[in-house]
């Protein structure tokens, strides 16, 4: 019997050993499979002579994404930080199988809100600048839920500054609004146009963009901050809905700037290009051409050849009439211009896109 038990003993340990094993060897294998040299976290840690490390805020979104493929494009470093609220991680995906290379390209998920998180990203990461694009952002639903977009637009803002300031990062590009400027008496809509927003969008925004300002002041920060209008381009929309007919504008729709989403992101690289420490630019991204709601709609069932089916609604709560903007500074300062005006054109390639990615950036 006490053979027996030896020997029962024996193989019992033999097997913990070999399932010990076992379980490390998978490890290791786990690792190099869920590990790829895009996510190594040494090249992200270290600041490297000629390249520069962006963070994209909010860069599984509409903008942030199309940013970060710009970013990528032109050789910078890429780290993404999206909650996935509003974002979509296929975005990130695709990214991830166009710049699979060491070094260009990470995903982490957090969340802006939590500080502690925040700070741990700016530790272990060596940043260069921020591209703070992450955000809600609908005038409606701003009115309907004030705080939550003061915590998220305001405070969270607040959270990336403190992070900056603590681990030396020194410059920021800033994703602003045309809606901190409310409602104007006069068009087109200049930068010193007085800021007077009249929703809780607006006002959020306005309120990250003083307090960038007054930090800045403290620093040798280099800041940039853009204040774009309605942005167009490929991305899914079920169906229209046209939110107000009773506007005082000439078909009775509100007026808006729409800009391509190509040129934005392209604004936001020319800015990142010029920033200069000590220095808060501001600037208008738009067209500088008012086009109607309906003027769009007609715009999309050309661009598509398809009668879409268009919803009216009554008027979106705190939304304005008319607003269009003056890019003058931007182009003499930056010397950027919006190049897809064309709003038939645009919408093409939005089409195009659509049709060839039928359930988003899951497939096509």
């Amino acid at each position: 019997m006490d053979f027996l038990d030896s020997r029962r003993k024996s193989n019992s340990a033999g097997k913990v050993i070999a399932v010990a094993f076992f379980i490390a060897v998978c490890i290791v294998m786990l690792k190099q499979v869920y590990s790829p040299s895009y996510t190594s976290p040494d090249m992200f840690s270290q600041h490297e002579l000629g390249v520069t490390h962006v963070l994209v805020t909010g860069g599984a979104g509409y903008i942030g994404s199309h940013a970060a493929l710009r970013l990528l494009k032109d050789s910078y470093r890429v780290t993404i930080v999206d909650n996935l609220s509003r974002g979509n991680l296929g975005a990130v995906k695709v990214l991830q199988e166009l710049f699979p290379e060491p070094g260009r390209l990470q995903f982490i998920y957090a969340d802006l809100g939590d500080a502690k998180a925040v700070n741990k990203i700016f530790a272990e990461n060596a940043f260069d600048a921020v591209m703070h694009f992450a955000a809600v952002a609908y005038v409606g639903e701003s009115t309907i839920e004030p705080l939550r977009y003061y915590h998220n637009i305001t405070s969270n803002t607040l959270v990336v500054l403190e992070a900056m300031a603590a681990h030396n990062v020194k410059t920021l590009i800033y994703s602003s609004t045309c809606a901190t400027y409310g409602e104007p008496i006069k068009m087109p809509i200049r930068e010193e146009t007085p800021q007077l927003p009249i929703n809780p969008y607006g006002k959020a925004k306005k309120m990250a963009e003083d307090i960038i300002i007054d930090f800045s002041n403290t620093t040798d920060m280099a800041v940039m901050i853009l204040r774009y209008f309605n942005v167009i381009g490929s991305r899914i929309i079920p169906g229209l809905k046209v939110k107000g007919t009773d506007y005082k504008t000439a078909d009775g729709t509100c007026v808006r700037d729409y800009i391509d989403v190509t040129d934005l992101v392209d604004a936001h690289v020319k800015a990142l290009a010029h920033a200069k420490p000590r220095k808060v630019g501001i600037y208008n991204v738009g067209t500088g051409k008012g086009r109607s709601v309906k003027e769009f709609v007609d715009a999309c069932k050309k661009a598509t050849g398809v009668d879409i089916k268009v919803e009216y609604l009554d008027r979106r709560p705190g939304d304005y009439a008319e607003v269009f903007s003056d890019p003058s500074k931007i182009k003499q300062e930056l010397s950027w211009t919006a190049q897809y005006t064309d709003l038939q054109k645009s919408l093409q390639v939005a089409w195009k896109w659509q049709k060839s990615h039928l359930n988003g950036y899951g497939h096509g």
